[in-house]
């Protein structure tokens, strides 16, 4: 896996996107031109100094589709670059695409979650590719609510508690596997948590 940090002007094309951010998002396979201009326009400038493109398949009823997201981390900024495709509707008689980008100030990111799962953990070696990982980003723009009835200790008590939970920023969550994406898909999400980690603590 190359080096995905920094970028200085031999690696980046003439928009001043990294050509390996550029060639991930070819690689992806999805309308790239349309993903690239997207986010050309959202980093504006900025040097892209880790990145991470997934794309995801999933199938709804009888069709399949699919989907790419990008995350790009400039010295100031997360840019959040997410395209899908859509069934003919009233904007449109005929199927089409749309991408869509945020900018988030470094310091409105509140959280980074990384979750990994491994298999045989008695096993497991320092610094080996996990076999999963969950990459959650807050920001505070999207907010999640689990709830479930309260209950105390007393085990023949009928009285109702009400309801308790818990409140969790999740705008977004990026799901990798490496049977599916790759061990070196794995561990490119690892180390853009990692710089992105290191981001938020810097501010």
């Amino acid at each position: 896996m190359s080096d995905r940090h920094g970028a200085d002007a031999a690696l980046t094309d003439p928009r001043g996107l990294p050509r390996e951010l550029l060639a991930d998002v070819e690689r992806a396979g999805y309308y790239p031109t349309l993903v690239n201009d997207a986010l050309e326009v959202a980093i504006a400038g900025e040097e892209v100094r880790s990145f991470l493109v997934h794309q995801e398949t999933t199938f709804d009823r009888v069709e399949v589709r699919r989907h790419v997201t990008v995350l790009a981390l400039t010295p100031t900024r997360l840019v959040v670059a997410h395209a899908d495709d859509h069934d003919p509707d009233a904007l449109s008689p005929e199927p089409y695409a749309s991408a869509s980008t945020e900018a988030v100030p470094i310091d409105r990111v509140t959280s980074v979650v990384l979750s990994h799962v491994v298999t045989r953990p008695a096993n497991h070696r320092a610094g080996e590719t996990p076999r999963e990982l969950n990459l959650t980003i807050g920001w505070g723009s999207l907010t999640r609510v689990d709830l479930e009835p309260a209950s105390c200790a007393d085990p023949d008590c009928e009285a109702d508690h009400g309801y308790t939970g818990t409140l969790a920023a999740d705008d977004i969550t990026v799901r990798l596997s490496a049977e599916a994406e790759g061990e070196g898909a794995v561990r490119a999400a690892v180390e853009f948590a990692r710089v992105l980690s290191a981001a938020t603590a810097a501010r």
